[in-house]
């Protein structure tokens, strides 16, 4: 009976090859059934198929069998199917998506190959994540490989209980090792993507607060302007206000601050003073600027032969990041405080009046 029920499939898989001949191999699988197919087919479609073809036949021996033992008939059955219609059903993908992974590596059908690495990713569990990597690694499917890898860094606490865990750490502890650098290394790409984003909202917050600050000396925001622009023509709050505020609070606060008026300064007018001094380093236009110390730190950078090292690479970043705000186009949160650059000057009162 069981017999029967293989032919039948082996017959519904060359339904589309009617016109063919009868078959000429035999294909045997591990329970003793025999799969009837054409071996111009079969050459066709793998190459180490068309390499046992063409093997002699033993003497004696009028039929020609191919043994693929190993796995279940029914795998094999849907094994040679796919060969004839480069089609496999997701039922047969669900229950012999890896058996047919290994007989397409093992025949060297890629299609099939491809097909089965997307399949079982799409099925992976706590349980067989192991299993699988280790089938990955054997098959050569590195696609499927990183997927289980991802999956155990993402899951180890709960694989880390399994019985294939406990079984590769008994029988492959390289693996093992392989696996912990792995989740070592991607522990730190976090970390360093993490570091990096935060690195550029400051250098997006400092291109912001440079903006701001040639916008408040240029015509002025709110409660604070040059004295050139008349307190009933001031402008509404602008489009970064949030920024703005923190910016018009801080000079402000260099206007009062008893601090700097005795010739000390704090932490706040220190800020204002490296904003200013940030701004010289980028400005291309210090004769036409209306930004207060704009000329005179130019001119002192040129008395020094250049910046140091750290604050041209500050300089860098901040441009940057200042071309890719010009270019981005989601509204990004503003904090209402600059954390970064600011100082102190006594010259630079002269040139702001708060309304």
């Amino acid at each position: 009976m069981e017999d029967n029920n293989h032919n039948s499939t082996s017959t519904s898989a060359m339904s589309s090859a009617s016109e063919l001949p009868e078959p000429d191999v035999q294909i045997l699988t591990s329970g003793g059934v025999r799969i009837p197919a054409h071996s111009s087919i079969l050459a066709m479609v793998s190459p180490v198929l068309d390499n046992i073809m063409e093997r002699p036949v033993k003497h004696g021996s009028s039929e020609r069998v191919i043994p693929i033992l190993g796995v279940p008939c029914d795998a094999v059955s849907a094994f040679i199917k796919y060969l004839y219609d480069s089609m496999c059903t997701e039922e047969q993908m669900e229950k012999y998506g890896i058996h047919l992974l290994v007989l397409s590596h093992v025949y060297l059908v890629p299609q099939l190959k491809q097909q089965c690495s997307r399949g079982v990713s799409q099925r992976l569990t706590v349980e067989n994540v192991v299993d699988v990597l280790q089938l990955a690694r054997l098959c050569d499917a590195p696609d499927l490989y990183l997927k289980c890898l991802k999956q155990v860094t993402a899951r180890f606490k709960a694989v880390e209980q399994t019985e294939g865990w406990k079984f590769m750490q008994e029988h492959d502890p390289w693996l093992e090792l392989h696996i912990l650098r792995f989740m070592d290394e991607a522990e730190s790409r976090k970390k360093r993507r993490w570091r990096q984003r935060k690195e550029q909202r400051l250098y997006l917050q400092l291109s912001d607060g440079l903006e701001c600050l040639e916008h408040i000396c240029r015509e002025g925001c709110t409660t604070v302007g040059p004295y050139d622009v008349e307190t009933a023509k001031k402008p509404s709050p602008c489009d970064k206000y949030a920024t703005c505020q923190g910016v018009q609070m801080l000079i402000k606060h260099l206007v009062l601050c008893k601090r700097r008026a005795s010739g000390v300064g704090c932490c706040r007018c220190n800020r204002m003073w490296q904003l200013l001094r940030l701004h010289s380093s980028i400005c291309d236009h210090p004769d036409s600027c209306r930004v207060p110390l704009c000329r005179q730190f130019k001119w002192k950078a040129q008395q020094k032969m250049g910046e140091d090292a750290k604050w041209k690479l500050l300089v860098k970043k901040v441009c940057s990041a200042k071309a890719m705000s010009s270019l981005s186009l989601p509204k990004r949160k503003r904090e209402e405080e600059l954390k970064e650059t600011m100082g102190r000057t006594a010259n630079a009162l002269k040139t702001f009046r708060l309304y």
